[in-house]
C-alpha cells in the first residue's frame, strides 16, 4: 500500500549557500504517528517545512528530490493549494495570534469552510479534545500558558480537517505533566479523528512512546530508522536520546559517531 506521505532523496538549501537537509527519505503511511528525531539543529524543522511548502520566507528552497502526498507530487505548490489538499503544521514556537481570543483564533482559521454549523461542530470538537481552551474560550491568547497555546496551535490545525497534521517541537518549553497531555490528545487525534502525524521532537523519550515508527536525524541526514519499539531499545538511541547511558566523555563520543556512520 502506498504511504499518505512519501519523501525520496530531498535536499534543501538556504540562501543557495548552506546545504540544510542533505538527501533524505521518509515514509508516513496512512493512519499513522511517525516521529523524526533529533537534535537542535538536525534539519528537522526544515523538513517539515519543505512538506508544507513554507520554505520560501526563509529563503530555503528545495534542490533535489521529490515529496509526495497521497500519491501526488508537491513539487512547486503553494502552501495554501497543499493545505487544501489536506497538510497542516503547527509551527515551532506555538505562534497564536496573542490579541485574539481561543475561539476568534479557532475562527480565523476556518476560512476555509462557507458552512457556519460545520464550522461550529469543529469548535466543539476541539474543545472537547481541549476543556481547557473552553473554559478559557473569551481570555486572549497572549494571557493562556504555554501548554495552553500549544493546545491552541493544534486546534486551530485541526479546523482545517487535514489528513496530515505536521508537528513541530510540539513539548518544547513545557512541564513534563503538560507534555504528557498534550501527546495523549495527539495519540487520541490520531486514534479518534483518523489523522496521520509526521511529529518532530527532540524529546525522543514521549515521542517514541506514541510513534508506531521513527527516524533520528543528525546534520541533515537520517542516520537511523526503525519501528519506534526497535529505537528505544537501540543502545546508543538509549544512552544519547533517551539518557539511559552515564556521562559521555570525549571519546566515547567518538566511537557513538563512528558506529552511527556505520549504520547509516
Amino acid at each position: 500500500m502506498e504511504p499518505l506521505l512519501s519523501v525520496n532523496n530531498l535536499e534543501v538549501i538556504y540562501d543557495k549557500v548552506f546545504l540544510a537537509v542533505k538527501g533524505i527519505s521518509l515514509e508516513v503511511p496512512q493512519g499513522s504517528i511517525v516521529t523524526l528525531l533529533g537534535a537542535n539543529g538536525a534539519g528537522k524543522s526544515t523538513t517539515l517545512k519543505a512538506i508544507s511548502g513554507l520554505l520560501g520566507p526563509e529563503r530555503g528552497e528545495v534542490t533535489r528530490g521529490v515529496v509526495r502526498f497521497a500519491g501526488r507530487p508537491l513539487d512547486r505548490l503553494p502552501s495554501p493549494r497543499r493545505v487544501a489538499l489536506g497538510i497542516a503544521q503547527v509551527l515551532e514556537g506555538r505562534r497564536v495570534f496573542e490579541h485574539l481570543t481561543p475561539e476568534e483564533n479557532l475562527l480565523a482559521a476556518s476560512t476555509m469552510h462557507r458552512d457556519g454549523a460545520h464550522v461550529r461542530s469543529l469548535i466543539d470538537r476541539i474543545y472537547g479534545y481541549f476543556p481547557r481552551l473552553a473554559e478559557r474560550r473569551s481570555t486572549r491568547a497572549g494571557y493562556l500558558s504555554g501548554g495552553e497555546q500549544q493546545m491552541l496551535a493544534i486546534g486551530r490545525a485541526l479546523m482545517a480537517e487535514p489528513r496530515l497534521l505536521l508537528l513541530d517541537e510540539p513539548s518544547l518549553g513545557l512541564a513534563p505533566r503538560l507534555v504528557q497531555e498534550i501527546f495523549d490528545i495527539v495519540r487520541r487525534i490520531n486514534q479518534e479523528e483518523g489523522v496521520t502525524i509526521l511529529l518532530v521532537e527532540q524529546n525522543a523519550r514521549a515521542a517514541l512512546a506514541i510513534a508506531s515508527h521513527g527516524y533520528l536525524m543528525e546534520n541533515g541526514r537520517i542516520v537511523m530508522a526503525g519501528p519506534a519499539r526497535t529505537l528505544r531499545e537501540n543502545p546508543d538511541v538509549r544512552e544519547f536520546y533517551l539518557g539511559g547511558g552515564s556521562r559521555m566523555d570525549y571519546q566515547r563520543v567518538k566511537h557513538y559517531r563512528r558506529r552511527k556512520r556505520w549504520l547509516a
